[in-house]
């Protein structure tokens, strides 16, 4: 089938060339290429925000979703689809960087994306997920952000996280500090609490440890913060390893790559109840953004100090996690 020819569409001062416009992306839902750069315009004041300045991986589906479509990893390195973590080659130059060491010693440039013409760059791409670091540009050694990841085992349901999710703002509110919370897309929930830029993954890491082991406490029967996934036997871990280096989370407005073309949609926490993953999706979110703004507009208006979690891991005797 003949593709129409290519588009430019302006953004802001740029003018970004969108090749193979209706090419299928989630041809179960009739989307194409087109339409996922139209979401990402729509939202595009709420995926800058959670992207700009940050130095982020681009999860690239070139070829669209489509049944049996696979990503690749590093024991095969082929798929459908792959994570891009150096700039890609042919980048424009107005696409910026930053110079991030991975735990292994080897060394990127790595897309920061600093207008929306980036995002939408990327999209031409195929990029439906982004993944950014908890750094800016400017500091990549100190994270600005706190990523509290409550990760379902399977078969536990959304509803099942539900609980744990008011039991951390509850509990963060206890110690002064402001969290808040989105879907992932999935079952999950993310909760992120801007924070000083003053310490180290190691210790980031150790603040989320011992915020999951006072949500052990308080919910014996929900969460579990054992690494290891077949001693596990709670329906929700705290994944604190999610604040390794070069461990990252799919940012607020990301797609997830299955037929149904769920986002990650912020929330606020009054409608965390009635929220249901399948509620947010490239077609739905643009009428809400557009209605209600970003629910994580003041995320970055205050950033905390990570004492109280840490005098906490003080006290229980906690060292940081190794990185895994």
């Amino acid at each position: 089938m003949a593709t129409t020819a290519a588009e430019e569409i302006r953004v802001g001062e740029r003018l970004v060339r969108v090749s193979s416009p209706d090419k299928p992306y989630f041809p179960e839902r009739g989307l194409t290429k087109l339409d996922v750069v139209r979401y990402f315009l729509a939202v595009g004041d709420g995926i800058l925000r959670a992207l700009r300045d940050r130095p982020t991986m681009l999860e690239r589906w070139p070829r669209g979703v489509f049944e049996g479509a696979k990503i690749a990893t590093r024991q095969t390195n082929k798929g459908d689809a792959f994570y891009q973590k150096r700039l890609p080659a042919g980048a424009p130059d107005w696409v910026r960087t930053a110079h991030i060491t991975f735990p292994s010693g080897r060394t990127a440039d790595e897309v920061a994306p600093s207008e929306l013409a980036v995002v939408i760059w990327a999209a031409n791409l195929g990029t439906l997920r982004f993944h950014p670091w908890p750094v800016s540009a400017g500091d990549v050694e100190r994270p600005d952000q706190l990523r509290i990841d409550l990760d379902p085992m399977p078969g536990v349901d959304f509803a099942q996280v539900v609980p744990v999710a008011h039991e951390v703002r509850a509990f963060l509110d206890e110690l002064g500090l402001v969290g808040y919370p989105k879907t992932t897309g999935g079952r999950g929930i993310h909760v992120y609490l801007s924070i000083e830029p003053r310490w180290s993954f190691g210790e980031c890491r150790r603040a989320v440890l011992a915020l999951g082991r006072e949500m052990e406490r308080r919910l014996p029967d929900l969460v579990t913060t054992t690494w290891w996934r077949e001693q596990r036997d709670r329906p929700v871990f705290v994944d604190y390893n999610q604040m390794a280096r070069d461990h990252t989370v799919t940012s607020a407005y990301s797609i997830r790559p299955t037929p149904r073309a769920l986002v990650s949609a912020p929330l606020d926490w009054a409608e965390l109840d009635d929220a249901r993953p399948e509620d947010f999706d490239v077609v739905s979110l643009p009428a809400r953004f557009a209605e209600r703004g970003d629910p994580h507009a003041g995320l970055d208006e205050r950033r905390f100090s990570l004492e109280p979690l840490l005098e906490l891991a003080d006290r229980e005797g906690l060292e940081a996690p190794p990185e895994r």
